[in-house]
């Protein structure tokens, strides 16, 4: 069995030699695999959907920025 890093040299030795068909038939895979993979998955707008949604009716506690400023300097040093 090739290693990943036997595949990788193969790919990039034909990618070398390709012609333009073949070019753009590997170009056409990689756009598909990169628009099937979202940048952010859904699960993380709906958390930041969730806290939004606390922040405004008040439910999650809320710090102006010199509460926060004043933390960071005592906790960490900034």
């Amino acid at each position: 069995m090739k290693t990943k890093e036997d595949i990788r040299k193969k790919i990039h030795d034909y990618v070398d030699l390709a012609d333009d068909r073949m070019l753009r038939v590997l170009s056409a895979v990689i756009t598909a695999d990169e628009e099937m993979q979202p940048s952010v998955p859904d699960l993380f707008y709906d958390e930041l959907d969730k806290d939004r949604e606390s922040h405004l009716n008040g439910t999650s506690p809320s710090y102006s920025w010199e509460d926060v400023k004043t933390r960071l300097i005592r906790t960490h040093g900034l």
